[in-house]
């Protein structure tokens, strides 16, 4: 594997320790792509792992220092922006985040991730329609993201469709790796079980499960 692919494996699989993994494991992972691209003299790679360094660490207002840096040397780098865009949103900044974000969907439009973030924080600030769209364009580039379609589901609460919600629910823990996030697998059962209580009721206000 070349030096870039072996790069690309570690941001994928960075990706997927911060989202089912832990911080540790995320910071390893993160460590190993910054000495290889020092070693490589990668100055857009260099500045992107460090960049996810400072957010592991919380360090926001850095973290956004090294995307910049990132983006300078390698301006089709969606998930830079994305990475910027988060770290605007844990500092408040969430106009500005709905804006990096689509400056990353406008140079890498094929990059899945980016229309998932943006989904969550639309969903979060009540956007829950958008926030639909924004996972089924994720979904349509990668069909078989666990964390999307547990996304979609909360939005589909959200906007009543309980029905949709559960089949979106079941698809996640269909997808989820046999010995991936026993919590989440419980959490998601618990909450398929009180929509269709609910359901049965004739009902269903509240949630189970913080959205």
């Amino acid at each position: 594997m070349s030096k870039g692919g072996i790069l690309l494996n570690l941001r994928l699989r960075l990706e997927e320790a911060i989202t089912y993994g832990t911080k540790s494991q995320a910071r390893r992972i993160a460590l190993q792509g910054l000495r290889l691209a020092k070693k490589e003299n990668l100055t857009g790679e260099v500045a992107y792992f460090q960049g996810q360094l400072e957010l592991i660490a919380e360090n926001y207002a850095g973290a956004i220092e090294c995307f910049k840096v990132a983006v300078g040397h390698n301006p089709k780098d969606g998930a830079a922006y994305n990475d910027w865009a988060l770290c605007l949103v844990e500092l408040g900044f969430i106009d500005d985040a709905l804006g990096y974000f689509e400056k990353g969907i406008e140079v890498e439009p094929d990059f899945a991730t980016i229309y998932h973030n943006k989904g969550w924080l639309l969903n979060n600030i009540g956007r829950h329609t958008e926030a639909v769209s924004c996972f089924k364009k994720a979904l349509s580039l990668e069909p078989n993201r666990a964390v999307t379609y547990d996304n979609l589901a909360d939005a589909l609460f959200n906007l009543g469709d309980y029905q949709g919600a559960v089949s979106a629910y079941q698809k996640v823990l269909e997808l989820l790796k046999p010995n991936q996030c026993r919590g989440i697998r419980k959490a998601i059962r618990q909450q398929i079980s009180f929509i269709r209580k609910k359901l049965k009721e004739g009902c269903c206000a509240g949630s189970y499960r913080k959205a």
